[in-house]
């Protein structure tokens, strides 16, 4: 049976890795992105590029997105002579991007009623992950559109779980960003504590591995941020607090209170509005390290210049 064709939107930290793993699995891939260079390294690995989404479609039976926001992803699917406009019968979109919920059950609803099918398939493991096709993917849409997929998605992933219906792999992606989010900023306060109290914030995470309070992120953000190595980039602090706001967004809409999640939200904000919005989360200690010269507790953080 011939490997299904595949085109992949999305040339970003983890598009690019992404696509070159399926690449190596032996797929046929088509790249498109807005920026035609970052399409080099897949290109080098024998990548197809399209020069425009209308040929993407084309020339693809699955149809994968790894964008930005849910702006970026309603542009892609929605603009003239988006996927919309191009679909034909029996196509799938798998969407990796981290988005709406809300947003993810609209869009699907329009693909669907051109006979195609949408699965919102939401990562996590890091740019790391994306190279090494061990990332966690936390699946919504039909059972057995997925399974139909499954051969696609394993070369990228470590698993693969089914959470419900569309939109339910983005609100556990939103989950599992909650705690990421809070970690990482966590994370910032412990090593300013610890160079504070006169301790070496560089042993931290060997101090801590294997405790319960070790984690992946503790083990690969820790001792970047203890020796200030900020390149590089592996996400993104905007990418965080898009996150954390979503997160914020709908427990509003359920009425579920999430108070740590609205701090860290705030905390992001903060960081993000002194220049640091494109820069890796490891960039956090540096926060912390001027609230600590200014004498200030993280509850006057909006006091900070």
């Amino acid at each position: 049976m011939a490997l299904a064709k595949i085109g992949f939107i999305g040339m970003g930290l983890m598009g690019i890795p992404m696509s070159c793993r399926l690449l190596t699995a032996g797929f046929s891939v088509t790249v498109w992105n807005r920026n035609t260079a970052k399409t080099q390294l897949p290109v080098e690995q024998g990548a197809h590029v399209a020069t425009t989404l209308a040929e993407l479609c084309q020339s693809s039976d699955i149809i994968m997105l790894c964008v930005s926001d849910t702006a970026a992803v309603e542009e892609i699917v929605l603009a003239a002579n988006g996927l919309l406009e191009n679909l034909t019968a029996g196509k799938i979109i798998i969407d990796f991007s981290s988005i709406d919920p809300e947003a993810t059950r609209q869009l699907a609803q329009k693909v669907e009623q051109h006979s195609c099918h949408w699965l919102d398939t939401p990562v996590s493991g890091g740019v790391a992950g994306a190279e090494q096709g061990t990332l966690a993917i936390m699946a919504g849409g039909n059972e057995s559109i997925l399974d139909s997929v499954r051969p696609v998605l394993e070369p990228l992933s470590q698993r693969i779980t089914r959470m419900g219906d569309v939109g339910s792999g983005q609100v556990t992606k939103i989950c599992n960003q909650m705690i990421v989010s809070c970690n990482v900023l966590v994370m910032a306060e412990v090593m300013a504590l610890a160079e504070k109290s006169g301790v070496d914030s560089a042993q931290i995470p060997q101090a801590l591995k294997g405790g319960f309070a070790d984690s992946i992120p503790l083990q690969l953000t820790g001792p970047r941020m203890a020796q200030r190595d900020y390149d590089p980039i592996k996400w993104h602090v905007k990418t965080l607090l898009k996150d954390l706001d979503m997160a914020n967004s709908l427990a509003k809409d359920n009425m579920s209170a999430v108070p740590m999640v609205g701090l860290g939200a705030e905390l992001m904000r903060q960081h993000g509005s002194k220049g640091f919005a494109d820069s890796d989360p490891c960039t956090l200690i540096e926060m912390y390290q001027t609230l600590n010269k200014k004498n200030k507790m993280p509850s006057e953080v909006k006091d900070v210049e």
